[in-house]
Order: C-alpha cells, then sequence, then structure tokens
C-alpha cells in the first residue's frame, strides 16, 4: 500500500471491525473533498481491484473473501461471513426476500447476497432509484 500512488493518503488505512477487516488506501481520515477525489481516481486506476487480486494472489489458501464497498475501502473476512449469513436466520420467516444493491458485481460487497437462490436480488444506482424498485416492488406485492 506504500507503494501506491494516488491522490492523498489521510489517517487510519487498515481498520479491525466485528469479524472483518476493512482496508481503505486513501485512509479514513481523508475529507469528503479527498473521498470524491479518491472515488474517481479508483474508477479508472482500480486500484481496489488490481489491490484485492493481489491478495488474491499472494494469500490463495487463506480462506478469505475480499469485498469492495462503498467509495474507499474493501473489506476482508472468512469466506461465508458476507451478507448472506444473516439468511440463516430469517429465510424461513419470510416467503419472499428481496435485497437491494450497488455494488452486485464480482468482488463487490453485495455480490453474493444479490445471486443467492434464496434472494430476489436488485441492483440499485442510488438511493432515489433504491426508493423507486421499493415502490415498484410493494406495489407489485399489493402492499
Amino acid at each position: 500500500m506504500t507503494e501506491m500512488k494516488i491522490p492523498c493518503k489521510r489517517g487510519t488505512f487498515i481498520e479491525f471491525r466485528n469479524g472483518m477487516i476493512n482496508v481503505c488506501p486513501v485512509g479514513r481520515a481523508c475529507s469528503l473533498e479527498e473521498r470524491k477525489e479518491f472515488f474517481e481516481f479508483d474508477k479508472v486506476h482500480k486500484l481496489r481491484e488490481k489491490f484485492v487480486l493481489a491478495l488474491k494472489n499472494k494469500f490463495p489458501d487463506l480462506g478469505m473473501k475480499y469485498s469492495i464497498g462503498g467509495q474507499i475501502s474493501f473489506d476482508c473476512f472468512p469466506i461465508g461471513w458476507d451478507k448472506t449469513y444473516c439468511l440463516q436466520y430469517i429465510e424461513k420467516e419470510f416467503d419472499e426476500i428481496y435485497f437491494y444493491g450497488d455494488k452486485t458485481y464480482v468482488d463487490g460487497n453485495d455480490y453474493e447476497i444479490y445471486n443467492d437462490s434464496r434472494v430476489q436480488g436488485r441492483t440499485v444506482t442510488g438511493p432515489d432509484d433504491t426508493i423507486s424498485q421499493v415502490t415498484a416492488d410493494l406495489q407489485r406485492l399489493g402492499i
């Protein structure tokens, strides 16, 4: 990470969370403007995508999953500890389970639950699109 050429680096880069490690190449202390700048930079240079690929290649037998989420970071966690983990607790309670997420592509943090057979996944592009899709689903269900 120290060799990455990015617009700026600010504060905490590795954060230990419950059940996962969050890696933030730009740093958690970046300003809102720096966050936006990194996000746009990452769209072009795919730093997080390349970082995840390097980890997968370097540690193939670790039993870890890497998911890109949000604008500035990615998560590392044990395989099976993704968003599908919650389904074991709710799948018997509901006839249909819907999930709305923006990172539904491979290595995105919504990918596994979006593609799970127990879930009807929806890709959204932002808050307004989420409201629109939820509203349409609720109307279709007669709610």
